[in-house]
């Protein structure tokens, strides 16, 4: 810890003079909660490799995921990353494909950094800046048994949602499993139900996190991520990623994603958030490492872009696969977009 802090542009003596005087300790190390700090095996990426089967590209990506900077085959291996091998080495072993590993390797990092990040983030302004604000710099971490307990806790809680994602998936996969077997068996038919894409962009964004800074954009994207995930959610849609001035959307069926569409706008407006205008189209995506590919999604964007302010454009595909229940659509011609080869005909989408 030390080191991180000398690297980091902390100057050792100052360190050392705070800590003579009691101002600063590190006595916080002791805690449980900080063994996740793992110190280096006495193994080679190489020697792992050998030793296990599993390639060593594969191994180095473990670092890699882990928030590191590339190894080399001849550093060692980390002791917490020696946890992850057994995974590797099961899939290796059923012949799993490396991209397909290496995929959800790098997924996995990547959500659990943002986690981390999150997560440092809260620790800071609840624990360690009113400490500093209250002149208790000598222990900034704060009570090593509360660390003890609410870092237990925050694995719990972690592991029950992880859990819950998971059972969703899950069901995805069984449901679509069910299906192509009773199609290949001859006893089912599938419906012909491509989902629909959907972005929302919020007008101005740009304009006012550079007026009113970063605060001000961190929290226009709380209050929007509160109101789209559960919109979303509730209409059969999940958001898929966050595109800086808006949110793009998946929707199993065209027809509730419309409803989501308008409650979103709404939504934004009731929120006191500057006017969001969206756009919808429906057709077959490629979907691969958690993201959605395709025609179908380089059009929904296309859409918003041409949506005024306070708008839901959507294309005939989506009207064509909304039920009449669903939300009533205004026809405004054929429309040339930008990147498009071919007018698009559109219909602005109002409640049924």
């Amino acid at each position: 810890m030390v080191q991180s802090l000398e690297d980091a542009g902390v100057p050792l003596e100052g360190l050392a003079a705070a800590m003579g005087r009691g101002e600063l300790s590190l006595a916080f190390m002791d805690s449980v909660a900080y063994e996740r700090f793992s110190s280096l095996s006495p193994l080679t990426f190489q020697e792992l490799s050998d030793q296990t089967g599993v390639p060593v590209d594969l191994l180095m990506i473990v670092r890699e995921a882990s928030g590191s900077a590339q190894p080399t085959p001849q550093d060692r291996v980390r002791e917490s990353e020696l946890a992850v091998v057994p995974f590797l080495e099961i899939q290796v072993a059923e012949a799993f494909r490396a991209p397909a590993i290496e995929r959800l390797l790098r997924a996995t990092g990547d959500s659990l950094r943002r986690i981390a990040a999150s997560e440092g983030d809260w620790w800071f302004s609840e624990v360690i800046t009113p400490r500093m604000e209250a002149g208790m710099t000598s222990d900034l971490a704060g009570n090593v048994e509360f660390t003890d307990r609410i870092s237990e806790l925050s694995q719990q809680a972690l592991l029950a949602i992880y859990h819950a994602q998971q059972a969703h998936a899950w069901t995805r996969n069984i449901l679509e499993g069910f299906e192509q077997s009773l199609i290949q068996a001859g006893l089912h038919s599938r419906l012909d139900r491509p989902p629909a894409m959907c972005f929302l962009d919020i007008t101005g964004y740009t304009r006012l996190t550079q007026e009113r800074g970063d605060a001000a954009a961190a929290d226009l994207a709380e209050k929007l991520s509160r109101l789209v995930q559960r919109t979303s959610i509730q209409h059969g849609g999940r958001p898929v990623k966050w595109l800086g001035d808006g949110v793009m959307f998946w929707f199993r069926d065209p027809g509730p994603g419309v409803v989501a569409a308008l409650d979103m706008v709404e939504g934004v407006m009731a929120a006191g958030l500057p006017p969001a205008h969206v756009g919808l189209h429906s057709g077959p995506v490629v979907f691969q490492e958690g993201d959605y590919y395709g025609q179908t999604v380089n059009l929904a964007s296309r859409i918003a872009e041409y949506a005024r302010p306070g708008e839901v454009l959507v294309s005939q595909a989506v009207v064509d696969a909304s039920p009449e229940a669903a939300a009533s659509f205004t026809e405004i011609g054929p429309v040339e977009l930008k990147g498009v080869a071919e007018a698009m005909q559109l219909h602005a989408a109002h409640r049924a």
